[in-house]
């Protein structure tokens, strides 16, 4: 399978397209709630659900107190732009 450019709106992909894409990306999907993943880097560790129009990511403890940062991104992002700002951490 070959994922659209990484230019394009994250809307325009296939949901099978952005599994693969999380799962090349090292994320694990919940076997029981489908649309959430887990991703574990050395530095954190983060929770993403695929929402209706957004990508929800909470990356655990990483804000003051050990609190949680939350935040969302819109499917009209380009796949880079959501993988550049995912995935570069909290």
């Amino acid at each position: 399978m070959s994922l659209p450019p990484a230019d394009t709106p994250l809307y325009n992909h296939p949901l099978p397209d952005i599994e693969t894409w999380l799962r090349e990306l090292g994320c694990q999907q919940d076997e029981n709630q489908l649309h959430c993943w887990y991703l574990e880097r050395p530095e954190w560790k983060a929770e993403l659900a695929l929402e209706i129009d957004q990508i929800a990511v909470r990356y655990l403890k990483a804000g003051d107190g050990a609190r949680d940062v939350r935040r969302t991104f819109k499917y009209s992002l380009s796949r880079q732009d959501i993988e550049e700002a995912v995935f570069a951490g909290p």
